[in-house]
C-alpha cells in the first residue's frame, strides 16, 4: 500500500502514575519461587524488564483514552470540525458495549458526522487503526481521524500472580506460559492523521505492508475464564519461545516487502519503533532485519510490554525526545499474536 496525501499531524501518550518493579513482583512470588527452585532477579534478567507503570485499581480504558486523545487533537491544531473518524484499537475496552470510542468520541468534542467504532488486534489495534483511517483520507471520504488505546494490565499483572500463587502443581516448565503475563504494563497512545492540505507538520505516511502467519494463531492466547481462575481477570498463555522465533521470521518477510513497496534500502532508515516486548526480542529483530540496535527506540526496560499502544508510544516518546529529525525516515515495525505483521514508513 502507498499513501500519497496523508500525514500524521500529532502523536500523544498518556503515563500511567504507579511505578511496579520486577524486583516488587517477585517478592509478591518470594513462596513459588523457593518452592520451584528459581534464582531472584530471573524476570528482570530474562525480559530486559525494570519496571512497568499501573493506573489506578478500577481504571476503564476510556477514562486515559479521553485524555489522550483530546490531548492528541489539541496537539494537532485541527478544527476539530475536520475529524471524520474516532477508532479506538486497544485490546483494553470499557464494556462489550457499546464501543469505548463513543465516549471518547464525546470526550474528545469531535463533530456528530464520522466513523465511531472499535476494533482489536491483539497488539496491533492501534497501528490497524491507522491504516483504516490512512485509507478514508487517501480515499476522499474524511479530512482527519484519530486512533487511540488504552492498555490496562494491572489485572493481567496481578491476576496471574494470584493463579501462580494458588497452583500446587507449578514447576519450572509449567511456568513459562505465565511468564510473558508478569511483563504486561499499562499505558496509552493516540494517532492524529489528516489530508496533506490541512497539516502544518508534514509528516508524510508513505505507506506499507501488512503479512500475517495465521498458522501460528495458539502461541499466545488471552481471555477470562472465570470457572477456571475463579474471578474475572484476564489471564494468558503463551509460547513466549515459539512466539519470538515465528514472529521474526515474519517480521523479516513483512521488512523486505515494505522496503520493496517503499522503494527503501535499510540505509534509507534513520529511525526505527518497534513494538516492545523485552530485551530478547528487541535484539533478535534488529540483529534479523539488518539494523544496528542503537537505531530503535526502546522503552520495554521502563514501561514493560504495553500491547497496542507499545509503539505508538514509543513513536510519540521518541518525536518528543528529538529522536526523529525534520527529513529523516521513520520505520514503525509492528508484530502481533496472531500472528500479524504490520510495517510502515513515514517521511518526518
Amino acid at each position: 500500500m502507498r499513501y500519497q496525501h496523508v500525514c500524521i499531524e500529532a502523536l500523544s501518550y498518556t503515563l500511567p502514575p504507579h511505578v511496579v518493579t520486577s524486583e516488587e513482583i517477585e517478592a509478591q512470588l518470594a513462596s513459588v519461587y523457593e518452592r520451584i527452585g528459581l534464582p531472584e532477579g530471573r524476570l528482570e534478567l530474562m525480559s530486559g524488564i525494570k519496571e512497568r507503570r499501573f493506573y489506578d485499581p478500577g481504571t476503564l480504558p476510556g477514562q486515559i483514552s479521553s485524555v489522550t486523545a483530546t490531548k492528541a487533537v489539541d496537539a494537532s491544531g485541527l478544527d476539530r470540525n475536520l475529524f471524520g473518524s474516532l477508532i479506538h484499537g486497544s485490546v483494553c475496552r470499557d464494556q462489550m458495549e457499546p464501543a469505548t470510542a463513543c465516549k471518547v468520541h464525546h470526550a474528545a468534542g469531535l463533530p456528530q458526522s464520522g466513523y465511531v467504532f472499535d476494533i482489536s488486534n491483539a497488539c496491533l489495534g492501534l497501528l490497524n487503526g491507522m491504516i483504516l483511517i490512512a485509507d478514508m483520507i487517501e480515499l476522499g471520504r474524511i479530512e482527519a481521524g484519530i486512533v487511540v488505546g488504552t492498555e490496562t494490565g494491572r489485572n493481567l499483572v496481578e491476576g496471574t500472580i494470584d493463579s501462580l500463587l494458588r497452583d500446587d502443581t507449578l514447576t519450572r516448565k509449567s511456568i513459562k506460559s505465565a511468564f510473558a503475563s508478569l511483563t504486561i504494563g499499562s499505558g496509552s497512545a493516540a494517532i492524529v492523521l489528516c489530508h496533506e492540505r490541512h497539516s502544518q507538520k508534514g509528516h508524510k505516511l508513505l505507506g506499507g505492508r501488512v503479512l500475517p502467519n495465521t498458522e501460528s494463531h495458539a502461541l499466545c492466547e488471552g481471555g477470562v475464564e472465570s470457572s477456571v481462575h475463579g474471578d474475572t481477570r484476564p489471564r494468558m498463555n503463551t509460547d513466549s519461545e515459539a512466539l519470538l522465533h515465528a514472529g521474526i521470521e515474519l517480521a523479516a518477510k513483512t521488512w523486505d516487502e515494505t522496503r520493496r513497496i517503499l522503494e527503501w534500502t535499510n540505509a534509507d532508515v534513520d529511525q526505527v519503533v518497534t513494538h516492545q516486548v523485552g530485551r530478547a526480542h528487541r535484539k533478535l529483530l534488529m540483529e534479523r532485519l539488518d539494523f544496528p540496535p542503537d537505531l530503535d527506540y526502546p522503552t520495554v526496560e521502563w514501561l514493560g510490554n504495553t500491547g497496542a499502544v507499545a509503539l505508538p508510544m514509543a513513536a510519540a516518546l521518541a518525536a518528543e525526545n528529538g529522536a526523529i529529525q525534520k527529513d529523516q525516515n521513520l520505520a514503525m515495525l509492528g508484530i502481533g499474536s496472531g500472528l500479524n505483521c504490520i510495517m510502515l514508513g513515514a517521511r518526518w
